[in-house]
């Protein structure tokens, strides 16, 4: 059997189905958004749905290229990847601003967004990394290792500053969890420094990523309770981190307590229980106080949109426009939509939602399609997400499972934060739909990222590492 035959079969006809859909439901909904009556045809490169055609093609040619590399050079070729993503972040942050973030390198009428395919390059190493180390051996050094080589984009990334990939970047913590990393090695020296305290490992190690991720959601839902008379730029910097931090850290605490000392009695096992609680308290404050920080270094209109997600501030006409204008826009649509190009709210000629062809795509769909297309729409999504999660589950190879799982990890936070924002669960940050938004970095970067998976999954009997 011929090697093109043997891919061919090997594929994951599902996936690679559910991506094709999407695409095309993609453009069509660039084209009925941004059409033209001047420029009617779909190939004329002048317009936005000529591009966004243009992309597709790139994209498909490039996801061939993928399938004509033997796989094992993605795993030999995943440190220069990564390094040369990197430069690229460096060197971006030098070129001139645009839309007030250095993001975007641009080549004459061309453009791409580095930050896009740093996704690519961070799930390859970090892939090649974990695939190469002993999970029940690990030490701080792996530890520290695994997480700089996400921490090291996202920094030159929130120097753009770019705040939606900054949090895209997170969903690779999940990854590391997945795989077992434990933070034990570093902590562990720590606690141990406490008379009388002698583990070999603790609870809160171990489950550190998703102990990190509540904790940032009990200091959401404090702001959340907190009213509308406090805003980030009314209070001094340690009030609101302060008042977070103490509720928060009551709820950690108290949940902690009930989960330990009802099951324990000796004075060995409380002195654990008590233990957990405090470095519970304490992740609880740091994390509370270190919100303002990260505030500090968002730009203005990036703080007044959390602000108004969290109902901090109200402002109808103002920063909130884009999110009331899509929420209505989203209603509009009733149960069976408008019809195709009836899209009247959010079409690029009534500009009654801004971006309605990048970060609001979902708009205009569920204009003109209604509760039951976007119903279909959202199916499909989570079709290719399950569907990923099946591949990663079947990997026989380490390194193949990780990246399949960084992947499905990516297109989930993209999925998940877009369609949020569009129906007002979600501040305005600004990240594309996968493989559904205009533009030809994010259509790229996706792409290849989904093409490597099918490659490596065409091949994953012949991989045992």
């Amino acid at each position: 059997m011929r090697n093109d035959e043997k891919l061919t079969q090997n594929i994951d006809w599902p996936l690679f189905i559910c991506y094709i859909l999407l695409v095309s439901m993609g453009l069509s909904t660039v084209y009925s958004t941004a059409y033209s009556a001047e420029h009617p045809s779909l190939f004329d490169f002048s317009q936005m749905y000529g591009k966004q055609f243009l992309w597709i093609c790139v994209s498909l040619f490039l996801g061939l290229l993928v399938f004509l590399i033997d796989s094992s050079i993605y795993r030999k070729f995943a440190v220069p990847i990564y390094l040369f993503t990197l430069t690229l972040l460096v060197v971006v942050l030098f070129m001139p601003a645009i839309n007030g973030a250095h993001a975007w390198l641009g080549f004459g009428s061309f453009g791409i967004q580095p930050a896009e395919f740093a996704k690519i390059g961070t799930a390859l190493l970090l892939s090649h990394y974990i695939s190469n180390i002993n999970i029940q051996l690990q030490n701080a050094k792996t530890v520290l290792l695994a997480n700089l080589i996400i921490v090291l984009p996202m920094v030159l990334i929130i120097l753009q500053p770019d705040a939606g990939t900054l949090l895209v970047f997170t969903s690779f913590l999940f990854v590391l969890y997945r795989e077992g990393l434990s933070y034990d090695p570093i902590l562990v020296p720590i606690v141990n420094l406490i008379p009388g305290i002698r583990f070999k490992q603790t609870w809160v190690g171990t489950h550190f990523i998703p102990i990190l991720f509540y904790v940032v959601f009990l200091v959401v839902v404090t702001l959340l309770l907190s009213g509308s008379s406090f805003t980030f730029e009314s209070l001094p910097g340690v009030v609101i981190p302060g008042i977070a931090g103490i509720l928060s850290s009551l709820v950690v605490a108290g949940m902690l307590l009930y989960f330990f000392l009802s099951r324990m009695a000796s004075r060995r096992e409380k002195k654990r229980a008590f233990l957990v609680v405090l470095i519970g308290f304490t992740l609880s404050a740091l994390m509370s106080m270190s919100v303002n920080f990260l505030f500090q270094g968002l730009a203005p209109h990036q703080k007044v949109r959390i602000e108004l997600v969290l109902g901090l501030q109200e402002s109808p006409d103002g920063e909130d426009y884009n999110r009331n204008r899509a929420m209505a826009a989203v209603g509009s649509g009733g149960v069976f939509g408008k019809g195709y190009t009836k899209a009247s709210l959010a079409s690029v000629e009534s500009n009654h939602v801004p971006e309605s062809e990048t970060d609001f795509i979902f708009c205009p769909f569920a204009e003109e399609w209604g509760f039951m297309g976007s119903l279909i729409l959202i199916v499909v999504y989570m079709t290719m997400l399950l569907r990923i999660i099946v591949i990663a589950e079947r990997q026989r190879s380490k390194y193949y499972r990780v990246y399949a799982y960084a992947v499905g990890m990516i297109l989930f936070y993209h999925f998940a934060i877009n369609i949020g924002m569009n129906i007002g669960f979600a501040p305005v940050i600004g990240i594309p739909l996968p493989f559904f938004s205009y533009g030809g970095s994010s259509m790229m970067s996706f792409s290849i990222l989904l093409f490597i998976l099918l490659k490596l999954d065409s091949q994953r009997r012949d991989v045992l590492y």
